[in-house]
């Protein structure tokens, strides 16, 4: 393990943090780096991607409440259970799963979000195909709880399996392609076993006590990400969420939620990814929170690391408040996006923004005119964005600081926090002492401009522009 991780793990996440503690996540200790050519080139063409499209899409999103947590008895306090859709838990639960018997999301057009992603700069996309409550969006042969059973009225649409749609529609225009899975799955007798009641998000038997159960769980789990690996073209980032089921030996009893985990719950990672890798090789395992071979990405959630990490890393957040679809969500202005990107990029990260579908399978209006917005400023300033590295200084005061791959191009962000963006008189900033200089642009600007160095400080002298959000220098070494 670098030292550098080590120091990095002390570090509180800075940035909002908009969910309670059950759906945080820790950045794990342990990084592993990949071995296989064929995922660390995977991986490296997956950070100069910068920008993907995380979506929570389930039954849930009819009652518009927070996705599948609601069903965990640990979680009432921030996932409280409206009386109308349940006076007691087991009515509740009832319910809720009858959800599936009216779901149907007739206004589902994948082309509408790939089309509004792509022109925001967005270059991956991750789709929750499963999340705790198992209601699978794929056409699993493994459970009848899925959105192409005929118990869901959406079945009957010739785009029934969303996944194979939204997956086969953003691979043509060329994104890499994300399939959530939660390996925990809420809905399944082998995972929770009706003889007895659920206490909280984990398994509610004993695996040992009960190994032939959990045995039927294991192949239960394998053979769906077998499915998802095998019948959905091209994959090429398994993203798995549900981290308390992991090896006991694992369990990091620093962190609050991993102290919470009682038995042993592994599910044989190396069966599974070595299956991942022979349906698809080359693919990037996300096993969340566990270290090990099979974490080849950390994944902050709702927040952002305050110093750059040296390894892959991604923080996943929402565009609007909620990761499921919520009636009349507060989505982040365009400026707080490109703040955010700044921040993640000149960190070394990868963002990971969720927008949620509603229950008629398409967008808020309001998400849409984001992604708008973010578009003609990504256009702009795109090669300051992708195929970039974190370089020192990183962050001082209002500049943001990314460099290519070659080291021969230095991208210097200015941003104003807190406010519009303000636009200044002049820029001043420091750049690296091995970095000389020979021009200097700034984005947007077709003009030449005025610039002056003065030790390791460049000066600029801030020409008339339209630009919004963030201005961005673009220095060219001799």
């Amino acid at each position: 393990m670098q030292s550098f991780y080590k120091k990095i793990l002390a570090i509180v996440l800075s940035a909002t943090t908009l969910t309670t503690s059950a759906q945080e996540h820790n950045v794990s200790a342990g990084y592993q780096k990949p071995t296989d050519p064929q995922v660390l080139e995977n991986l490296e063409t997956w950070q100069d991607m910068k920008f993907g499209l995380f979506m929570h899409w389930g039954t849930y999103s009819q009652w518009g409440i927070v996705e599948s947590w609601s069903l965990c008895p640990e979680d009432e306090g921030w996932t409280q259970r409206k009386p109308e859709h349940g006076e007691t838990y087991f009515e509740y639960v009832k319910n809720y799963e009858n959800l599936q018997k009216t779901f149907n999301p007739t206004d589902f057009n994948p082309q509408k979000w790939a089309d509004a992603a792509k022109a925001a700069g967005m270059k991956y996309v991750v789709f929750t195909t499963k999340h705790h409550d198992g209601f699978a969006m794929f056409d699993t042969k493994e459970s009848d709880y899925k959105i192409t059973s005929p118990n869901t009225p959406f079945s009957k649409n010739p785009k029934a399996d969303v996944t194979k749609e939204i997956f086969s529609t953003f691979r043509s225009e060329g994104f890499k392609i994300g399939a959530y899975f939660s390996k925990p799955d809420w809905h399944t007798e082998y995972y929770w076993w009706p003889y007895f009641p659920p206490k909280d998000r984990n398994v509610n038997y004993d695996p040992l006590k009960y190994p032939e159960r959990w045995e039927k769980y294991k192949t239960f789990t394998y053979n769906q990400l077998n499915e998802l690996t095998s019948n959905y073209g091209k994959v090429d980032i398994l993203w798995l969420d549900g981290g308390w089921v992991r090896p006991f030996k694992t369990i990091d009893q620093t962190v609050e939620w991993q102290r919470t985990i009682k038995v042993e719950q592994d599910i044989d990672m190396d069966k599974i990814g070595s299956m991942a890798r022979r349906n698809q090789p080359g693919i990037i395992v996300v096993d969340r929170t566990v270290p090990g071979e099979w974490e080849n990405y950390v994944t902050p959630e709702q927040a952002i690391p305050e110093h750059p990490l040296d390894i892959p890393w991604e923080s996943c957040i929402t565009m609007g408040n909620s990761f499921s679809y919520v009636p009349n969500d507060k989505y982040k202005s365009a400026q707080k996006i490109v703040e955010t990107l700044v921040k993640i990029i000149s960190r070394g990260g990868n963002y990971l923004m969720n927008i949620a579908p509603g229950p008629n399978g398409d967008f808020d209006q309001a998400a849409y005119d984001r992604l708008k917005e973010l578009a003609s400023w990504v256009a702009i300033n795109e090669s300051a964005i992708y195929s970039t590295r974190a370089v020192a200084p990183y962050h001082e005061g209002d500049y943001y600081y990314t460099r290519s791959k070659d080291h021969k191009t230095l991208n210097v962000f200015h941003l104003s926090e807190g406010k519009d963006y303000q636009k200044t008189e002049a820029f001043q900033f420091t750049i690296p002492e091995n970095f000389t200089p020979k021009d200097v642009k700034l984005l947007g600007y077709k003009g030449k401009v005025k610039w002056t160095k003065t030790g390791n400080t460049v000066s600029v002298k801030a020409p008339k522009s339209d630009l919004n959000y963030a201005s961005v220098l673009q220095l060219t070494s001799k």
